[in-house]
């Protein structure tokens, strides 16, 4: 009976240790459902480091059209961090497009919505 408990604490642990590679947001600047003045950027904080390559942030308005003309990037300091310009956004309703690659390979997306006062 002792190998079938190794070989099932080594499959747990195997599902348990690929359950951990992947990366979700911890921070969203501005904040999921947040109304805000105009801010200069979206930046998102996750849990754990980013494939720069990989890793995309997109801002689209009301009508789903992006608003961001600059490309989103990893902060080379603290590559758990996200970010990317923005213009000067108008009154309105927005949304923050994300996915990230985790350095091992592992990818998560999603989105939320912030709006403009």
């Amino acid at each position: 009976m002792k190998p079938i408990h190794s070989i099932a604490l080594a499959t747990g642990l195997l599902f348990a240790a690929s359950a951990f590679a992947h990366v979700f947001p911890q921070k969203q600047e501005p904040g999921a459902g947040a109304s805000v003045a105009a801010p200069a950027q979206v930046k998102i904080t996750f849990d754990g480091p980013l494939e720069p390559a990989f890793t995309t942030l997109t801002v689209t308005d009301a009508t789903g059209k992006q608003v961001n003309t600059a490309k989103s990037s990893v902060d080379a300091q603290q590559p758990t961090i996200a970010s990317v310009a923005l213009p000067v956004l108008q009154t309105g309703h927005y949304t923050v497009h994300w996915a990230a690659v985790a350095d091992d390979g592992h990818r998560t997306h999603g989105d939320y919505s912030f709006d403009v006062k």
